[in-house]
């Protein structure tokens, strides 16, 4: 996660209603949650070899050989693990499901942009049968054995894809790309220009700005600071982060119909979506109410490690701090977070779009 909005830059979360504040747990001063097909596929689709796998190592940290430097996230085994975390905290909000728009029951061909270790994509495979998961990365971290209709493709997405005009999906998935594409229009006009007529598309992002209902962020100094920088960072790299609460216009402007922002609900320890209710994200197991405390457990630790993954590359390589200042800065974000005193959530934007019927 990342950023904060810079002035007039960022418009605010589209909200469904008007959402009641997080309330915390005064009753406890530790967080709990340390301590306990054969097809024509694009020109730019590389089969897995040894130069793409000649990874670069920086700053104790493994990145990816393909299209290097086009992306300042680690590939290494402490990525993947982050991953894996995130992929459980978006099936704990949408109640155990992998997706909120409307698909039919018998799917065919499905796309996962940018699959990371390919959990969402084998989990979809095992759901639909009948469907034909693709999974793209420019990382080829995904495991050898997967479901028989489920395959991964070496891919760059910025890149135009050149995917055969009888093979269009059915259904078209991302998660958690912030920071990794540069022009997101271009990549929904390729997504639209892919789908078959009444395809999907989807995109699950979290929002990379913090909030708290009480004020006590701004006791977050370091969370803070991270924030801004974060932001800064990546708006100079070209690809910024704080980018959740666009996909909606985007998908509009791409020329989808039936555009929908849906926050989720939290109800009796099962977490799913729901029309309107909340969209917030606690960090740590502060809030009162349990089934928020449960998951905010979960996106503490996911937290964690993305205060590493977000700020080596970002820090370094574009601001151009050395190590030592940026891991000083990653320490004193991370007792940031772990503190319950600072009440602090994020947003999480579940956003999908129908390609119009009547579409060419």
């Amino acid at each position: 996660m990342a950023s904060s909005p810079q002035e007039g830059q960022s418009a605010a979360p589209l909200p469904a209603t008007e959402q009641e504040p997080l309330e915390a747990d005064t009753s406890n001063d530790v967080d709990s949650a340390f301590g306990d097909s054969g097809d024509d596929y694009s020109n730019f689709s590389t089969s897995i070899s040894s130069s793409i796998r000649s990874y670069k190592y920086e700053n104790g940290r493994r990145y990816h050989a393909f299209r290097e430097g086009e992306y300042t996230l680690p590939n290494d085994e402490q990525e993947q693990d982050r991953l894996d975390l995130l992929h459980h905290i978006f099936k704990l909000l949408l109640g155990g499901g992998l997706h909120l728009a409307p698909i039919p029951d018998d799917p065919g061909r499905v796309l996962d942009m940018g699959t990371g270790t390919g959990i969402w994509a084998m989990d979809f495979a095992d759901m639909y049968p009948s469907a034909e998961v693709i999974g793209n990365d420019v990382s080829p971290i995904q495991p050898g054995w997967v479901p028989p209709n489920c395959k991964f493709l070496v891919d760059d997405l910025e890149a135009e894809w050149v995917y055969p005009s009888g093979a269009k999906f059915d259904y078209i998935h991302g998660r958690g790309m912030a920071g990794s594409i540069a022009d997101w229009g271009k990549l929904y006009r390729q997504c639209y220009e892919n789908l078959k007529p009444g395809g999907w598309l989807e995109m699950q992002e979290y929002a990379c700005s913090l909030l708290s209902d009480d004020d006590t962020l701004k006791d977050a100094t370091w969370a803070v600071e991270w924030c801004g920088l974060l932001d800064e960072a990546s708006s100079k790299f070209g690809k910024r982060l704080d980018v959740s609460h666009m996909h909606h216009q985007w998908l509009k402007d791409a020329g989808f119909e039936m555009v929908e922002d849906k926050p989720y609900r939290v109800s009796g320890r099962s977490i799913s979506i729901a029309l309107a209710d909340s969209d917030k994200v606690p960090i740590g197991s502060w809030p009162k109410d349990p089934d928020m405390k449960h998951l905010g457990r979960y996106e503490l630790l996911q937290m964690f490690d993305a205060a590493d993954s977000f700020t080596l590359g970002f820090f370094t390589r574009v601001l151009g701090y050395s190590i030592d200042k940026t891991k000083t800065i990653i320490e004193g974000v991370k007792q940031d977070f772990k503190n319950p005193k600072h009440h602090i959530y994020s947003h999480f934007h579940f956003v999908y779009g129908r390609k119009p019927l009547n579409a060419g």
